[in-house]
């Protein structure tokens, strides 16, 4: 009987591509009440992809590890220096894909989400399969934020800018004032109070439309697709 059980458990594919130049470190994370596949992270060599199997219920994220050395530690998107994240989000800043599955009048939710910052470009596709009838829309960061990122918002290596900070996380890191407007807490905790996200969302938004800029951007940010068997193809870079 338990072998039946387990064969009639349903299993949704998600396609980790790396098209950067350089290997990286995937992060996974599951939402609260939500398994972390592949216990949070794997390498992954330049041109390679990886399967990724989640439960059809999944929600959770997945981002781009860079200027990682053979231990796991990593100049952007770290999870405490470690190859698998094993529950622990990555430092920003970090591109994010983040999706639910199986969500509200039975969808997937999905988005690119920059409110930590930007690493590298990133998208999520749902597989278009011949006669399947799914036509959804790609959610996508296709332009290299980070040469243009303002002075006080990047993150600087041997190799020049790795990372493009929040102004959230720099005001937070900062103690600034500000940090409420930026971060959309407080008394700017509902979209109506004046919350702008500051200098970063500005940056972001101009130049990934479709990504989140700051945390009440969803209306143009959000992406929908009926929940079906197919899988999602996730590329970085």
């Amino acid at each position: 009987m338990l072998f039946c059980t387990l064969q009639l458990t349903k299993a949704r594919l998600f396609r980790i591509h790396n098209n950067l130049g350089d290997r990286i470190f995937v992060g996974i994370l599951g939402n609260a009440g939500k398994l972390t596949p592949d216990n949070g992270g794997f390498e992954l060599d330049s041109q390679q992809e990886r399967d990724v199997e989640v439960q059809d219920d999944w929600a959770g994220r997945f981002w781009a590890r860079t200027g990682c050395d053979d231990s796991g530690n990593c100049q952007t998107g770290d999870c405490n220096g470690q190859v698998e994240c094993g529950g622990i989000g990555g430092t920003p800043p970090a591109t994010l894909v983040e999706i639910t599955l199986r969500g509200d009048n039975n969808q997937d939710f999905y988005d690119i989400s920059l409110v930590d910052g930007f690493n590298v470009k990133a998208s999520i596709t749902p597989a278009d399969q011949q006669g399947s009838g799914y036509h959804c829309t790609t959610a996508d960061c296709s332009n290299d934020l980070n040469p243009n990122c303002p002075g006080d918002l990047q993150v600087t290596s041997g190799d020049g800018i790795s990372g493009c900070k929040s102004s959230c996380v720099v005001a937070s890191s900062n103690n600034d004032p500000n940090k409420d407007i930026y971060c959309c807490t407080g008394q700017n905790d509902k979209p109506d109070t004046g919350c702008t996200g500051g200098e970063s969302a500005t940056y972001f938004q101009d130049n990934c439309p479709n990504a989140y800029s700051f945390a009440y951007n969803d209306g143009s940010s959000t992406f929908t697709c009926d929940t079906g068997d197919y899988p999602y193809d996730i590329t970085f870079g």
